[in-house]
């Protein structure tokens, strides 16, 4: 008889004294987090994210209902100004893109088409142009600010400086200025509580950035270094400029007026932290994220409250998360009949066809990291190492079973899994000291070869290749004779090894056996140069002298055909 978990427990409960269930607290009861919230222009709602759906709640309070639902996540929910709109970001395409939906009518329009996630700052005054924030244009991946028309179209560089990170801007009411927030990494950290000098980072103006204004925009800084300070914020006459920090040792909002002057703290908490503030269009009220709810601060009066929301509404389905050939990729690897490729993100192996894309296959899931990915000679089978257990290990996938195998075991690390040509054995180093042959059917275990190999921390630098017939194994010493690169070769099934190169470099790398077998190729080069290719020959070649190419000219040759 089976009983389900269910079951056995009600009835366990049931059958049990009810001093045997007083033993301890009573677990808390779950709670959603709200987050990321933004004033309607009318102070009616309030819109915020929970459980990467977009929801809205009157201003005092009560029950919040769904206003977008996807798989996909969506965050930064924020009203146009005349609050007929709704602009957020949604990775629904992969990455993070900027949405505008039409309340009235539930159009959505896609506004930004990045490779990398954009980060919605705020709507122009007069709703016709949005800014936000993105990596994508800046060839040292710092942030720049960015101005598009509400309707889509061209990004156009607002805030862009070459050597500093510019984001969550917040235009001025006349629109000639722009308050941003730069430097540090909380654009990318913005969730870490504490304090260094990476989360050190200022609020800045930025003038003269009205469409058409001539010349290149004045910087001008707010608050200075020594505290994390973000998302400025204006007031409706843009006197005043509020903002986010942590100057006092806990994140609160502040304020100083725009022309210069003291800085003056609004709230006082001890506790928790003050995230993602935005202020309302005429400037009476902030609304802002704490304790995985939603805030709010009376400018006039001061009082700031919790507001207390009650979730009502079906999520269109559980999250999915979708990943792009341009985002995180950290190796890749093609298979021998160019059908299909492996490639490795965030530390989990992932698979797609190699033409026509779509969406990739998860190969692993594990608490670990996967490396070295190699395919075998039929295209159906990969090898790979991985950590999940402590040492590196080599694992290998089948797709047509679909099933996982470990190929090593112990306590040594190993690594570099290369295929023989006829795929029924891979050699892999361990511990950066042996040369192993493994023959994947039997699991019988060899060492070849002795040497220094590699160093810790390991590296995949393809120093290992097999002959085209897989009777031989060439490999590359990391510190030889003299402590120089050099190549040896060793038989595959065992023997003494041999020296091929007698090189006086200190680099090298990327071996590689010719398919005809006549050749090696490897990087080498000192350690301050750069690298050049070389090649072992293992056939003697015949030389060919000058005057041989010279006595060829007389040589009589054919007429040639009319």
């Amino acid at each position: 008889m089976i009983v389900s978990f269910r079951a056995l427990l009600a009835t366990t409960l049931l059958a049990a004294p009810l001093s045997a269930l007083r033993t301890g607290p009573a677990a808390p009861a779950p709670a959603p987090s709200l987050a990321e919230p933004s004033l309607s222009p009318d102070h009616r709602e309030i819109a915020f994210v929970s459980g990467g759906d977009i929801w809205t709640v009157p201003f005092a309070g009560g029950e919040a209902r769904l206003l977008v639902s996807h798989p996909a996540n969506e965050s930064r929910p924020m009203w146009s100004p005349d609050g007929t709109r709704l602009a957020f970001i949604s990775n629904r395409t992969g990455n993070g893109d900027i949405y505008v939906l039409e309340l009235a009518s539930g159009q959505l329009r896609r506004i930004t088409f990045d490779d990398v996630a954009d980060q919605l700052d705020n709507w122009a005054r007069d709703g016709k142009s949005l800014y936000f924030s993105s990596t994508s244009r800046d060839v040292a991946g710092m942030s720049d600010v960015w101005r598009v028309s509400a309707e889509g179209g061209t990004p156009m560089p607002v805030a862009a400086d070459r050597y500093a990170t510019e984001y969550w801007a917040a235009p001025s009411p006349d629109g000639r200025t722009l308050a941003i927030t730069a430097r540090g990494m909380p654009f990318a950290q913005w969730w870490r509580h504490g304090h260094s000098h990476l989360d050190e980072s200022e609020v800045w103006l930025v003038h003269d950035v009205a469409a058409g204004a001539a010349g290149a925009p004045r910087y001008e800084p707010v608050t200075t270094g020594g505290a994390k300070s973000g998302w400025p914020m204006w007031s409706a006459d843009g006197g005043t400029l509020y903002f986010m920090s942590d100057r006092n040792g806990n994140e609160n909002l502040w304020s100083r007026a725009a022309a210069g002057g003291a800085e003056k703290a609004l709230t006082s908490f001890t506790s928790g932290r003050v995230l993602w503030p935005a202020i309302s269009n005429d400037g009476q009220a902030i609304v802002f994220e704490r304790d995985f709810g939603v805030w709010t601060y009376d400018v006039p009066s001061g009082a700031v409250r919790r507001v207390p929301v009650t979730l009502r509404g079906v999520p269109a389905g559980p999250g999915v998360e979708h990943l792009t050939l341009t985002n995180g990729i950290q190796q890749l690897a093609l298979a021998p009949d160019a059908r299909k490729l492996a490639f490795v993100v965030r530390g989990d192996v992932f698979a797609a066809a190699a033409k026509d894309g779509g969406d990739a296959t998860r190969v692993t899931s594990t608490p670990g990291s996967e490396e070295q990915l190699a395919w075998a000679p039929d295209s159906r089978r990969l090898a790979y190492a991985s950590d999940r257990d402590g040492p590196w290990h080599l694992y290998l996938y089948d797709f047509a079973t679909r099933q996982e195998t470990q190929l090593t075991k112990g306590a040594g690390s190993d690594i570099t899994p290369r295929w023989s040509p006829d795929g029924r054995r891979i050699a892999f180093e361990r511990n950066g000291r042996e040369l192993h042959v493994l023959d994947v059917a039997t699991g019988a275990d060899r060492t070849v070869a002795t040497a220094v190999l590699s160093r810790p921390p390991f590296v995949d630098e393809r120093e290992v290749a097999w002959s085209p017939d897989g009777r031989w194994l060439a490999y590359v010493t990391s510190a030889g004779p003299k402590q120089f690169a050099n190549v040896f070769v060793v038989p595959s099934d065992g023997g003494t090894p041999r020296q091929l190169s007698w090189l006086s470099n200190t680099n090298g790398g990327g071996l590689s056996w010719s398919p005809d077998g006549a050749y090696l190729t490897l990087t080498s080069g000192q350690r301050t140069e750069s690298g050049e290719i070389t090649r072992i020959d293992l056939v003697p070649r015949t030389p060919k002298f000058r005057e041989d190419q010279f006595r060829e000219l007389f040589v009589p040759s054919a007429p040639r055909q009319p």
